[in-house]
């Protein structure tokens, strides 16, 4: 069930949000309940592996605040668990693959289709059993209060990734904001999907298509494309997500602050998927050793950093390229001691959603060669017939919105002037729900992560 449905926005948000007015002392109980109806309209089956993962965390989570010996065996059992689960829906069919590949016989080939968000609901279980094994916060002792954290039906699917911490105390106590500042949240990212992402999206997608004569002009159209399609369909979604959360008492980590504005790298990933970029951080990184063992160390960390950050996206080669790509210009950052500026930043991060995007590395190649290298020719003709006028319209607003500086615009339209909020909530929202209701939504980008 996609935010962008009408099934979700005319019968299972006002449902479920006016169950929670009506009995607010039981807000856990129908967000969980709602959460796990939610996950199974999508998930079908795969429901069973959600809650599976859920009651064993819940019990590792509980042992861990009960022990003080062999605490550290219970983490490792329990981490250990979680990446198991990752590892055989994510990436044994990819594994096999490459074995088969090198010409080895008898291995069979894995064909799982992947969970719906296990990238996201995996992450949000190893950072519960590590947050409750560093007592950074007691283990949650109800079931419920659990299911909710983990399952809640705002951040499933595609995040923000949400850290126990971080949000411990809310399932106790609901935050303030409510519909006043939920529902503008809500509209702006529906208005970011529907009508912008959605919008790029065919271009894009006709200029990544196997066949494209790919021309200088088809190839930078078709990577701009994209990368204004990936950010407004994940940052809508992202304000999607918090906006719903404000609206069943919860305050979800922002997720994006204006990452095309950044002065480099390392700045860029201050800004994209932030909630990613800190879980990697605090989890990962620092335990590593982070930067305290030397330069040789700290470049060593960043580069296994940002191969699992690409292998987190995806099981396959050009996500693996993709992260290693990013890991070796952080690598080069620190380097240089230079940061590239605002526009060779932006071409760079271009540059890299190209493989990000790509069926494949022959084809993310050819078309890196030609935005490179000139290659004389039009525009090809399925990209040109994508991009009519208000495709084009739309695409050159979105170019302009992502460029020019200021404050990230979600926030501001939570809290900010009413007039702003007035006019997100009864211009922009009635006009996505117009496109929504003909049909023209598409999925989520992160679904598939």
């Amino acid at each position: 069930m996609s935010f962008a449905s009408p099934l979700f926005l005319w019968f299972f948000m006002p449902a479920t949000l006016v169950a929670y007015w009506l009995l607010p002392r039981f807000r856990n109980g129908i967000v969980a309940v709602a959460s796990l109806v939610f996950y199974a309209w999508g998930a079908g089956a795969y429901t069973l592996l959600l809650l599976s993962a859920i009651a064993v965390n819940y019990a590792a989570g509980r042992v861990l605040d009960r022990i003080e010996h062999r605490r550290t065996a219970v983490l490792v059992a329990a981490v250990a668990w979680n990446l198991a689960i990752l590892a055989v829906w994510k990436y044994a069919g990819f594994a096999t693959q490459q074995i088969r590949a090198l010409g080895v016989e008898g291995v069979p080939l894995v064909e799982l289709a992947l969970p719906i968000g296990i990238s996201f609901f995996t992450f949000h279980h190893i950072s519960y059993v590590v947050d409750v094994y560093r007592r950074s916060t007691p283990a949650q002792t109800s079931v419920v209060g659990f299911v909710t954290y983990i399952a809640m039906f705002p951040q499933l699917v595609a995040g923000p990734i949400v850290r126990y911490h971080e949000i411990s105390g809310q399932l106790a106590k609901p935050v303030e904001g409510g519909l006043a500042a939920g529902f503008p949240r809500f509209a702006l990212g529906l208005a970011k999907k529907v009508v912008i992402a959605d919008s790029l999206a065919p271009i894009a997608d006709a200029a990544f298509a196997p066949g494209a004569e790919m021309s200088t002009v088809t190839a930078w159209v078709g990577a701009l494309a994209y990368t204004l399609q990936i950010y407004f369909d994940f940052s809508g979604y992202s304000d999607m997500a918090i906006g719903l959360g404000l609206m069943i008492g919860f305050r979800l980590p922002e997720n994006f602050d204006r990452p095309y504005s950044a002065h480099s790298i390392t700045d860029f990933w201050r800004r994209w998927h932030m909630s990613l970029s800190r879980w990697f951080r605090d989890y990962v990184y620092i335990p590593l050793g982070g930067n305290r063992h030397g330069p040789w160390r700290t470049y060593r960390n960043l580069l296994t950093i940002f191969v699992l950050c690409g292998l987190w996206h995806g099981a396959d080669w050009t996500f693996l390229v993709w992260g290693l790509y990013h890991g070796v210009l952080l690598v080069a950052e620190r380097l240089l001691r230079v940061p590239p500026g605002r526009l060779v930043t932006f071409l760079l991060v271009v540059f890299g959603w190209v493989p990000f995007r790509a069926e494949s590395l022959p084809a993310a190649w050819n078309m890196l060669g030609a935005m490179v290298t000139w290659r004389p020719g039009p525009l090809d003709e399925f990209v040109a017939h994508a991009a009519n006028p208000q495709r084009l319209a739309v695409f050159a607003l979105a170019l302009v919105v992502v460029l020019l500086p200021g404050r990230p615009l979600g926030p501001i339209v939570a809290t900010g002037p009413r007039p702003l909020r007035a006019a997100v909530t009864w211009l922009a929202a009635p006009y996505a729900a117009l496109l929504v209701a003909a049909g023209t939504f598409s999925p989520f980008l992160y679904y598939q992560f």
